[in-house]
């Protein structure tokens, strides 16, 4: 019996250079809940993810309340799934922190979809 390989899991975006590099050259699909960037890179590695949530947003209560629901989102939505070759960058919004979960996962789904970014691989589509 054949074992199927675990899938890949996203790495992190973790320095402002990445964010920065992402928000000047990425795609971005804003909807309801959040704001998604996506930058496709010339290598295959793992997908990696950054979140940002402004001072805007609220207090740092509110704004690490909001990141990890957009953690927790993408987390579900992306588990078992591979994307490679690509950053992925969730930007929070007022309505992240208030929003039903539920529509949470579905506004990341439409973002993605937005930008052309593939569960099965990180291709990104032509620009409308």
């Amino acid at each position: 019996m054949a074992t199927l390989p675990e899938p890949i899991q996203p790495q992190r975006l973790k320095r402002r250079a990445e964010f920065l590099r992402v928000a000047a050259k990425g795609r971005k699909a804003p909807v309801h809940g959040l704001v998604l960037q996506a930058l496709e890179r010339p290598d295959d590695g793992p997908a990696r993810l950054g979140f940002t949530v402004t001072k805007k947003v609220g207090n740092a209560v509110v704004r690490n309340r909001t990141r990890r629901r957009l953690k927790e989102a993408a987390r579900l939505l992306l588990r078992g799934q591979t994307l490679r070759g690509v950053d992925l960058v969730l930007i929070g919004r007022d309505a992240t922190a208030k929003r039903p979960f539920a529509d949470l996962i579905d506004d990341v789904r439409r973002a993605l979809a937005k930008t052309g970014v593939t569960p099965t691989g990180a291709t990104l589509g032509p620009e409308p």
